[in-house]
Order: structure tokens, then C-alpha cells, then sequence
């Protein structure tokens, strides 16, 4: 668990996809950009900028 907002970012989460995996016989990922701090996929951006 990050012990702040700031060690959260750019460690976002994968999600298994598993009708995409199982119906291409690859193991399918997706970037939960939901689960980011600021929900947004520009929380790197933000925190480069600071």
C-alpha cells in the first residue's frame, strides 16, 4: 500500500481481461486508470510538471 498520493503514481493496477484472453488464447491485460489517485491517466504528467 503507498504510503502517499505521490508514490501511487505510475503504478497503476492490471486487470486480467478474461473473455478477451480466452478467446484469443493470450493472457490480455488493461491498465485500470480508474484505481490512480486522481482517476485520470494524467496523474504522471501532473506530477512531472510539479
Amino acid at each position: 500500500m503507498p504510503r502517499s498520493v505521490i508514490e501511487a503514481i505510475g503504478n497503476t493496477p492490471l486487470i486480467r481481461l478474461n473473455k478477451a484472453s480466452e478467446e484469443t488464447g493470450c493472457e490480455i491485460l488493461g491498465k485500470a486508470e480508474f484505481m490512480n489517485p486522481g482517476q485520470s491517466v494524467k496523474d504522471r504528467a501532473a506530477l512531472f510538471i510539479i
